[in-house]
């Protein structure tokens, strides 16, 4: 095992470069690069090349499709942080006349907007974006496929009416915002609306014979916020590491939780996956672990970033194909190979350097009704019930100005919970959004509803 910027090990490397090799090989890759994350560093890059003689590094530039979505949803909840608008406002409401009905903003965010996959033909990621200059070209004439917010469904449409939904409150194209907020605060100066030298040209490789065919390149213009941007491994790397911890000059850690936290009802297929999509983030459950990012595709280029939180790494992959290596799978192998080769080492323990006295009581076991729990207080100063019984329900609290507690997360989360004290001060129960904790089982000391039996507990001969 290693410390977080420590060198990975030769054989973890040797580990990653043969998932490469053998992806661009089997996948008929004309190139693939490919970068990890640990601990907010790029600890690996590696590339494969049919090119002999010559590789890419992570400096050169290939074409992220769908990974630009990402970006557009980080500007959408910016302008929410600021207070310029809220997810649950109907679109009509900011950017009136698109015929979208009643679709908010956070569904559009989560493809539950009801709204096509594609923009009405010719086939829009082949053509020039100029063929579609106003969003009623992007949408056509009829927008929606099914009932707004009843299903997911991949929508590109979608994030190009988030696109400008930003240009309308910034009062600037969407490229040109998204490069002053985002891109220079992170410093991803490789990551543009145009190529730019170094860049991978984009291929078709024949299905059937190893034999390829250039792919063109178009401006996607109204579309580009669903996937115009040109991006590198060395630029990506830096934004899944962002996307893991924010950054308080672009989006707060609090709100990157909120897009990488399941906000559309899956495809039966999906929850049996465990497939899940954000606010433009898709999660996968994999290997044990969850894994949230987000894939791209268009003609000539496919591209993967994901990102695993827990193990506090991240993988970038992309190609120059139209079709080839499943590049989620990959970059799930490069989590890992790196998690399970050099497991992450958990900082040192270190006793709080300040309590609340009034909290410090409140920690220990409680019980609902025979239900056993243990109360405990957590390193960032917030309360977890967790049940002694993996069946229940346990959850995290955040404490309010009025000493009650707010519940962060599963069947509890938004609910209250408050210690309800005696005339002397001391504490009688626990109220949980009306499930009411005693120090005991059913407490003949504490206001049970429905009350004890006066007899109390009994052995039945």
């Amino acid at each position: 095992m290693t410390t977080p910027h420590e060198e990975l090990l030769p054989a973890t490397r040797r580990a990653l470069l043969h998932r490469i090799a053998v992806a661009q090989a089997e996948g008929r890759a004309p190139s693939l690069v490919a970068a990890v994350v640990r601990g907010g560093e790029t600890v690996w890059n590696g590339a494969r090349t049919s090119v002999e003689g010559h590789g890419p590094d992570a400096n050169v530039q290939y074409r992220i499709g769908s990974i630009t979505k990402t970006f557009t949803a980080v500007l959408v909840m910016r302008l929410r942080d600021e207070g310029a608008l809220d997810l649950g406002d109907p679109l009509e409401k900011h950017l009136p006349g698109t015929g979208v009905g009643e679709a908010t903003i956070a569904e559009l965010l989560a493809h539950t907007a009801g709204l096509a996959a594609e923009s009405p033909s010719p086939w829009w990621e082949r053509t020039s974006g100029s063929l579609r200059p106003e969003l009623a070209d992007v949408l056509g004439e009829q927008p929606h496929r099914h009932p707004v917010g009843r299903r997911f469904h991949y929508s590109n449409p979608g994030f190009t009416l988030l696109g400008a939904l930003v240009e309308q409150l910034r009062g600037a194209p969407w490229e040109e915002v998204l490069r002053r907020e985002v891109l220079e605060p992170l410093g991803l100066s490789r990551t543009t609306w145009h190529p730019e030298a170094p860049h991978a040209g984009g291929w078709a490789v024949h299905p059937w014979a190893d034999v390829m065919l250039p792919e063109q390149v178009e401006d996607l213009g109204r579309m580009g916020p669903a996937g115009q941007l040109w991006s590198t491994a060395g630029d990506l790397a830096r934004f899944a590491v962002f996307l893991a911890r924010g950054d308080e000059r672009v989006l707060s850690a609090k709100s990157l939780l909120e897009m990488r936290t399941p906000a559309a009802p899956g495809e039966v297929a999906d929850v049996v996956a465990g497939a899940a999509y954000g606010l433009g983030m898709q999660l996968q459950r994999r290997d044990g672990r969850l894994l949230v990012g987000h894939g791209g595709s268009v003609p000539g280029f496919l591209a993967q970033l994901t990102i695993s939180v827990e193990d506090d790494m991240a993988a970038v992959v992309l190609t120059n194909c139209t079709s080839g290596p499943v590049l989620s799978e990959v970059a799930a192998d490069l989590v890992r190979i790196v998690a399970e080769a050099e497991p992450r080492i958990p900082e040192p323990w270190r006793p709080l350097t300040e309590v609340d006295p009034s909290v410090l009581e409140l920690v220990g076991p409680w019980y609902w009704g025979t239900y056993s729990f243990v109360l405990r207080l957590t390193v960032e100063g917030g309360l977890s019930l967790e049940p002694l019984a993996a069946t229940l329900r346990g959850a995290g609290f955040r404490r309010n100005d009025d000493g009650s507690w707010t519940g962060l997360n599963g069947y509890f989360a938004g609910e209250l919970l408050r210690a309800v004290r005696r005339p002397d001060g001391t504490v009688s129960h626990l109220d949980l959004g009306s499930f009411v904790f005693t120090r005991q089982p059913y407490d003949e000391g504490a206001p049970v509803p429905g009350g004890v039996d006066p007899e109390g507990w009994r052995a039945i001969g």
